[in-house]
Formats: structure tokens, C-alpha cells, sequence
């Protein structure tokens, strides 16, 4: 076991003094209703075993849960680990647990994911994923856990329900409108695997007003190296090109094709991301992209959770617009 003791845990403490695990929560949490003797008896355990106390010790004796449930896709993206981020660190001021969920961007793993956050008996519940419904949202809501929805579109009504909802779109739209009426390069949309719906959605919003002959697609793997060689093979044939990636990961994979074609980038070749993190700023030539501080938006939905299990939460929809902030991968 070396100088480091193994965890030790208030069972073995209540089992070691004789008393129960609730006299031992008691005894943490200060408690009146112990004797003396019992008292000294499980201080003198703990400081024996080197126990410290945890939620749970403390717990016991208050019957207080605070335990707050997040859903969320694949913690691989820097914008999904920022968010993360928020959550647990203004969740740790409040002294809550938090239940980490995570969705593969699956219809079916979603709901099996959202029952096994019913039956976890949180307390209450933030929910980011791209591949929920509507239907599922209700089914959460039947249940009674106060809930945050981040980044979805949805028509939900209730005391315990609140939305942050996060546009991209707006600034995207209009720096690439921007762009069609001043160059007549067409613009390609980047479709990647395992996107998500938000993504879905601010190409739709933004193809939505464009005539057909403005813009392609081009469907990529969600991968780093795989993108930078289909590229690769890409710009054999193709020297010109307005590129618009779901994140800047992505991007930078085109722009270093690119560039490792003997293309120049963005005389010849422009790249933007719709997400951007810190990839955008980091990378050389640094990516053009759609900025939101997705660790705030955490942070808020934190703070959003606890007024609403409070009964104190006044405004239940929150709105994040990203700012567009041109860097060396395009003219702008």
C-alpha cells in the first residue's frame, strides 16, 4: 500500500465503530441527537482510519440530494468538453454532483440514455444533444425533474422547464451572403459523419435562401486525418474554393491540404468554421469561424437549475448569439 491509505468509506467507519451509517452521518454533519459517548466513539474511528467525508456522509443525515444529471454527445469536441467545463465547476460552488450521460449521436442510444436518466432519480437534469426529440423531452417532463435544454429548438411549456438556445446562424448567413454577392466562387458545405442535428440546422437555415447554383456539399468523415487526405486528392483537381466546415478541426484539415498542394490560403482557397474553439486560433493560417463561449453557456445552465429547483426562475428561454470573427483563412 506504500505512504497512500486506500479510500476508506463510511461503511467501514460505521462498521468498525458499531454504530450505524446514519449515527455516523450524524456525527459529520454536527448533529444533537448523538450521545457523548457514541460521539467520541466514531471521532475516534475516524481519526483512526484517516476517513474523510463525502456527499454521500452528508447527505445521509440532511436526506438532501442534490444531484444533477447532464446529457451530452461525445465529450471528444472541444465546444462539448467547454460546455462541460461550466457545468461542473459552477455545479462544485453549489456543492451538487453531477451524473455524466453520454449520447453517440443515435436516435435509439438517446433514448435508452434518457431512461437510464429517469430511473438515476436525479434531481434535475441539463440536457445538450443533437438527436433529441420532442417526444423525449415530454417523457422527461411526465417525470417531474426540472430540466435545462441547450442548443435544440423546442415548443415546450412547465414551471421546471427552461431552454439556452444558441444561434450560429445568424452571423454564418451573413457573412457567406456576403461573400456570393461579392465573388463568384460557389460555396461547399462540408458535411461530415456524426454531425448532429444543430448542425443540420444552421445549413438549412442558411441554404434555405440560396438558388441551387450557388453552393455543393461534399460529405466527409468526422476525422481529422481522413479529411486532410480526401482533401489531399481534392485540390489535384480543384485549385479554387469556399469551404464551410461543421468545426474548426475540420477546417484546419482543409486549409493544410491546402496549403501542402502548393494552394494559397484564402487567395485560393477559403475555409470558415461554423463552431469555433480554440483550433481556430492556434492553427496557422488561423480559421475564420462563428465564436461562442460555450463554457458561460454551461455556467449559465448551472445557475439556470438551481433557480429553477428553488421555484425562483424568472425567464425560462436564454439566447447566445456567436460573433463571427474573420482570421487569415479568408478575405473577409
Amino acid at each position: 500500500m506504500g505512504i497512500y491509505k486506500d479510500r476508506v468509506t463510511i461503511y467501514e467507519v460505521a462498521k468498525a465503530s458499531g454504530v450505524s451509517l446514519a449515527t455516523v452521518s450524524r456525527v459529520i454533519n454536527n448533529q444533537s441527537n448523538v450521545t457523548p459517548e457514541t460521539r467520541k466513539k466514531v471521532e475516534d474511528t475516524i481519526a483512526r482510519l484517516g476517513y474523510k467525508p463525502n456527499a454521500l456522509a452528508q447527505g445521509l443525515a440532511t436526506n438532501r440530494t442534490t444531484n444533477i444529471g447532464i446529457v451530452i454527445p461525445d465529450v471528444n469536441y472541444v465546444h462539448i468538453s467547454n460546455l462541460l467545463s461550466g457545468l461542473i465547476d459552477i455545479g462544485k460552488i453549489y456543492g451538487y454532483q453531477t451524473t455524466l450521460f453520454v449520447t453517440k449521436h443515435s436516435v435509439q442510444d438517446t433514448k435508452d440514455v434518457i431512461a437510464k436518466l429517469i430511473t438515476s432519480h436525479v434531481d434535475g437534469a441539463i440536457v445538450f444533444d443533437d438527436e433529441l426529440e420532442k417526444s423525449d423531452v415530454d417523457n422527461i417532463i411526465k417525470y417531474k425533474i426540472p430540466l435545462i435544454l441547450i442548443g435544440g429548438k423546442f415548443d415546450v411549456s412547465g414551471d421546471k422547464v427552461a431552454c439556452i438556445s444558441l444561434n450560429y446562424s445568424s452571423c454564418l448567413k451573413e457573412v457567406i451572403y456576403k461573400h456570393i454577392q461579392e465573388d463568384k466562387t460557389k460555396v461547399t458545405f462540408i458535411h461530415s459523419t456524426n454531425e448532429g442535428k444543430m448542425i443540420t440546422i444552421i445549413e438549412n437555415e442558411i441554404m434555405s435562401g440560396l438558388s441551387q447554383d450557388k453552393f455543393d456539399t461534399m460529405v466527409i468523415t468526422d476525422s481529422y486525418h481522413e479529411t486532410y487526405y480526401q482533401f489531399i486528392e481534392h485540390f489535384k483537381k480543384v485549385k479554387k474554393g469556399y469551404y464551410i466546415c461543421p468545426r474548426d478541426s475540420l477546417a484546419c484539415a482543409i486549409s493544410n491540404a491546402a496549403l501542402d498542394m502548393g494552394l494559397r490560403v484564402p487567395e485560393d482557397v477559403e475555409v470558415l468554421s461554423a463552431i469555433g474553439t480554440k483550433y481556430s486560433v492556434v492553427s496557422r493560417p488561423t480559421i475564420s469561424s462563428c465564436d461562442l463561449d460555450m463554457y458561460e453557456v454551461g455556467s449559465i445552465a448551472m445557475r439556470m437549475i438551481t433557480k429553477i429547483l428553488k421555484d425562483e426562475l424568472k425567464e425560462k428561454n436564454y439566447a447566445f448569439n456567436a460573433r463571427f470573427n474573420s482570421r487569415a483563412s479568408t478575405k473577409d
